[in-house]
């Protein structure tokens, strides 16, 4: 696959889509020769992202090639641009490579998958919007019909994704990140060495970088008053694997995400006592879950205590062996720098424009994939063809002053909404408008209807049937328009 200056879809999405929400210290795309001196870039219109509650995005001004518009022609890609995958682990697939092992004191960077995992959207939302991730015959990687297929499915379908678009040679495997350092002029210095190696690592110049790494790696740990002398086990669900090590134990699962509770049930398994701890639960809760004899809920940990109890607010307490902490993860880049401009303050990266683009560095610094509660392969897909159209020189950004204005203005309606700092990459509300925002920008069709639509049935069944909606749906009608979609790509 040789690159050119009209970089495309195929082309460049395809490094973030071998890995997807990579859970991987180390893993980013390196792009060189993109900036040979010339003449100006388009510009894209550069509209403030809307707060949760608001919805639209101006259209992208397109640039015009008329007599005059021959001499602002964007600055380029030369025709053979080299790109470069970094990859820390030794195959494709990122968060989705499992660990069958407990991997506490081995490597320290491994996914966070569990043995059980199965996905929590239904697969014909999950898939790229040219490479469906379908259970008809025929389809790419396809082993497992079912709906909510496990995690092993998803691995063979990012597998199908890497040979289909030859992308394997393109990545240099088991091999970290060690620093990425600003240069003059707008280059990048990057210095990674191959696992296993104790050399101070090899060093190379880049026009461009990618970050990609994820945002499943480095666990969020919440704040427990006593815990230092609390005799359990303490872990975070980053760890998890198998149930069978909590046999006959008392465990104490902190969060209430779909990761806590499916962990919680399968823990309850073989476990002989399960407790969540839900800070949003009222107070003076203490519910058996329906279809468990072991496993309950409970409102927030008030304190820990040096005999083994676990004290709750509503002043109840149990005696517990484990404690596992299911919280959620923060953003980490331990490879950056200060003369990266971005900083992250209370699990907000800053400042991004559009979540992708840091102002002052733009567009030779980029990040993808930062935004949760999205549906994570479309989502990284349209970002990517998005910096690959400004790296190429068909979309040029705002100008810096520009940018900044609109990070500001964000950041302003968020916090006029009472929305943490932690939440400014929170896309629950907005997540079809901000990718309908970057197909736009790139000249691409609209995410599909019958897309959004069943990402928000399965919500709403979600809701309603939180144990058994991997099984019991009412939306065939839209799995049926899914499928026929799906015809022209299988």
């Amino acid at each position: 696959m040789e690159f050119n200056a009209d970089w495309d879809l195929n082309d460049f999405i395809s490094f973030e889509g071998m890995f997807p929400s990579s859970s991987l210290d180390g893993y980013v795309l390196h792009i060189s020769r993109l900036s040979p001196p010339g003449v100006r870039r388009p510009r894209a219109h550069h509209g403030s992202l809307p707060s949760p509650n608001a919805v639209g995005f101006p259209p992208p001004r397109r640039h015009r090639r008329g007599r005059g518009g021959a001499s602002r022609r964007p600055r380029a890609l030369p025709r053979r641009p080299r790109a470069i995958v970094f990859e820390r682990a030794a195959a494709v697939g990122g968060t989705w490579l499992y660990a069958p092992s407990d991997p506490l004191g081995a490597a320290a960077t491994h996914s966070s998958l569990y043995a059980s995992l199965c996905t929590n959207l239904p697969r014909e939302t999950m898939g790229f919007l040219d490479f469906p991730f379908a259970a008809a015959a025929g389809a790419p990687g396809s082993a497992d019909p079912r709906r909510f297929p496990g995690h092993e499915e998803v691995l063979r379908y990012l597998e199908a994704f890497a040979a289909r678009f030859d992308l394997l040679r393109l990545v240099r495997f088991e091999t970290e990140v060690l620093s990425v350092r600003r240069e003059d002029r707008g280059r990048w210095a990057v210095t990674s060495r191959k696992l296993g190696d104790k050399g101070s690592g090899q060093e190379e110049v880049y026009d461009a970088v990618v970050v990609c790494n994820g945002h499943y790696t480095e666990p969020r740990i919440a704040v427990v008053p006593g815990v230092d002398a609390w005799p359990g086990k303490r872990m975070h669900s980053h760890n998890y694997r198998v149930p069978e090590s909590f046999h006959d134990q008392v465990v104490i699962v902190i969060g209430a995400s779909v990761s806590a509770f499916d962990i919680s049930r399968d823990i309850a398994s073989t476990a002989k006592e399960v407790h969540i701890s839900d800070k949003s639960a009222p107070v003076r809760i203490c519910a058996k879950q329906p279809g468990y004899d072991n496993l309950w809920l409970h409102s927030m940990i008030d304190r820990a205590q040096e005999d083994g109890c676990v004290v709750f607010r509503d002043g109840s307490s149990i005696k517990a062996n484990v404690i596992m902490h299911c919280t959620g993860y923060l953003y980490d880049f331990p490879f950056l720098g200060d003369d990266s401009t971005i900083t992250v303050d209370d699990n907000r990266v800053d400042p991004l424009y559009k979540h992708v683009f840091p102002p002052e560095v733009a567009p030779q610094l980029s990040f993808i994939g930062l935004p949760w509660k999205v549906i994570p392969f479309p989502l990284f897909e349209l970002q990517s063809k998005w910096v690959a159209k400004v790296l190429s020189g068909r979309i040029v950004l705002p100008s810096k002053e520009e940018m900044m204005e609109d990070v500001k203005a964000f950041y302003s309606k968020l916090e006029a909404h009472g929305w943490p700092r932690r939440y400014a990459h929170n896309f629950s509300n907005y997540k079809f408008d901000y990718d309908d925002w970057l197909a736009e920008q790139c000249g691409h069709p609209p995410i599909e209807e019958w897309r959004k639509q069943m990402y928000f049935f399965n919500g709403y069944n979600k809701a309603a049937r939180p144990q058994s909606y991997r099984d019991e749906w009412d939306d065939d009608h839209l799995v049926a328009e899914a499928n026929e979609d799906f015809k022209k790509y299988l």
